[in-house]
């Protein structure tokens, strides 16, 4: 191995740790607000990828009936549950008319669209407007009604989300796999290494998205809210916090940075509907480096975990997921003997 191959491989490896830095970064931030170890994240990946290439091919893509189908599942629950808490159907309709109104104009925008081939920025918005509306919705019929359980089970339910999200991309995309075409086709010579003009936009992309969510959540109210809600979950219901709201909102962006995850992503490799699953897993290997709490550590350990995968598949290609993923188990040995063990106290 010569100084060029070492640097591809690096070049490759931080490429793919910049996309891992997103799902890591978007894993912390949901399990430090809600407590749910989000295992689908990877899904939204696979659902902005695949929501662009059906785009490209002209179709309506199956995730604007998934969301129709989903906002009318949450609708009907929303509308039930606040009919049944102040008693007027009058209220229980606004509830379900209010959820299903955004997710409704937007699959009808991705309707009309479809057959219009329009640019592939307009489709790329489309396709992350679609998927990031799926964020409050999963939220909404999966976890809000559990939100007082314990991880343990929430982290069961996360495990039926993730296989029924799967399911649905098979019934909704089919089984054949698909790559988008590059944003920027440009290639520039960095030395020995030649860096592709996708590289340059997925390394620009997870910066500027970094440096977004860190002003959100230093400089705005609802940041600061949801900052509030990891730190202190009862304190900020007592001041006037919405646990709801909170969780919605973490889930829309969470749903946002898969969808732009995905799109990244999309040009550089073939997407399958079950495609996200690894993906989102190495995410979950930097958030784990991370603790589960610091999104500085799970930005290193996304780059680290891309450049370990890098260079495994140079020297053991049939073993790099093995080796990607047996690095959580010294993580968890070394915090399990640096934090202790004590008695569970919830």
């Amino acid at each position: 191995m010569d100084s060029t191959i070492v640097s591809i491989l690096l070049v490759d490896g931080l490429t793919n740790g910049a996309i891992y830095a997103l799902l890591g970064l978007a894993t912390v931030l949901v399990f430090a607000v809600t407590r749910v170890i989000f295992i689908p994240q990877g899904e939204f990946v696979a659902y902005g990828a695949l929501t662009l290439a059906l785009f490209q091919t002209g179709q309506v893509p199956g995730t604007v009936w998934l969301l129709l189908l989903l906002a009318v599942v949450a609708a009907l629950m929303e509308g039930y549950t606040t009919w049944r808490h102040r008693h007027s159907a009058v209220a229980g309709l606004q509830a379900g008319v209010k959820l299903l109104a955004i997710p409704a104009v937007v699959a009808a925008l991705g309707w009309w669209a479809a057959p219009q081939q329009f640019p592939l920025a307009v489709q790329a918005l489309l396709s992350v407007a679609i998927v990031t509306a799926f964020g409050p919705l999963v939220y909404r019929v999966a976890y809000q009604s559990l939100e007082d359980a314990t991880p343990l089970v929430l982290l069961i339910v996360s495990v039926g989300v993730h296989f029924a999200m799967v399911g649905l991309g098979l019934l909704f995309f089919g089984a054949e796999g698909f790559r988008n075409p590059a944003f920027w086709d440009e290639r520039f010579a960095l030395g020995a290494v030649m860096l592709s003009g996708q590289a340059i936009i997925i390394g620009l992309a997870a910066i500027s998205l970094i440096v977004l969510l860190w002003l959100f959540f230093e400089r705005t109210l609802y940041g600061k809210a949801l900052r509030a809600t990891a730190v202190n979950r009862l304190g900020a219901r007592l001041m006037g916090i919405s646990s709801h709201a909170s969780g919605q909102l973490t889930f829309t962006m969470a749903a946002l940075i898969g969808a732009l995850s995905g799109l990244l992503i999309g040009p550089t490799t073939t997407v399958f509907y079950d495609s996200g699953f690894l993906i989102g897993l190495k995410g979950f290997v930097a958030a784990v480096i991370a603790g589960l709490s610091s999104y500085p550590v799970a930005l290193v350990g996304a780059l680290f975990v891309g450049v370990v995968e890098a260079f495994s598949s140079f020297w053991a290609s049939a073993f790099k997921e093995v080796i990607v993923f047996t690095l959580i188990l010294p993580i968890l040995l070394w915090r399990s003997l640096a934090s202790g063990h004590s008695e569970e106290e919830h």
